[in-house]
């Protein structure tokens, strides 16, 4: 028996003209923690709700390690978290990630996403989020997803207002011990429909993945 037949995820690959989505096994998860070595955002930024980031450089590669390892572990149908890895020409740039609570009920996802800095600027911070909302309504069959980013976080809020998300509220977080304002966005599965849905997206290796997180074939 192969990891796949036991841990059908590792197969989960999304696909469009320009990029991959692929399930991190251990070598691309290594991969991510050294894109993040080189750096996310500027030193005087924190785009995170968590800041990860702010590690030390000696312990951000195994924190990132960690990190998939922890989502790998407490993955159930109720409660998931998964963080695929952004392949660009066969480049690992970036990780862009999908979780839900209950889903099989609420029939909702969240989305959350980092590019390596190198790779900012030119577009694929669109392009991944696109494959991910595709990956939530056609495949997962999701009735809405949801985003946050801090308001001065302006290329993840251009990417959230370029693709139509309606607003929905704020919060105030704690962030580097200041008082911090996030900015919060729905999209529903109508909306997604009829305005971003696209022919050129494959999905592959998914009907295994079904009942791991909670969605039911078809």
């Amino acid at each position: 028996m192969a990891l796949v037949d036991h841990w059908p995820l590792v197969a989960l690959r999304v696909t469009t003209p320009r990029l991959e989505l692929r399930y991190p096994d251990d070598d691309v998860a290594a991969a991510l923690a050294q894109l993040a070595l080189g750096g996310i955002h500027a030193p005087d930024e924190m785009p995170f709700m968590t800041p990860w980031t702010d590690a030390a450089l000696e312990d951000l590669p195994r924190n990132t390690l960690q990190w998939f390892w922890r989502t790998r572990a407490e993955l159930t149908p109720t409660s998931w978290h998964l963080d695929l890895a952004v392949v660009v020409e066969g480049e690992v740039v970036g990780a862009q990630g999908i979780e839900a609570k209950d889903f099989a009920v609420r029939r909702g996802v969240g989305t959350g996403s980092w590019l390596g800095l190198a790779h900012h600027g030119k577009g694929i911070g669109t392009e991944m989020r696109r494959a991910m909302l595709h990956l939530a309504f056609a495949g997962l069959g999701a009735d809405f997803a949801e985003t946050e980013a801090f308001d001065d976080n302006p290329a993840s809020l251009g990417v959230t207002r370029k693709l139509g998300y309606e607003p929905c509220g704020d919060a105030i977080h704690a962030r580097r011990e200041q008082p911090a304002r996030t900015l919060h966005f729905r999209m529903q599965r109508a909306w997604w429909e009829a305005n971003l849905r696209r022919d050129d997206v494959q999905i592959d290796g998914l009907e295994p993945c079904l009942a791991l997180l909670g969605a039911a074939p078809g």
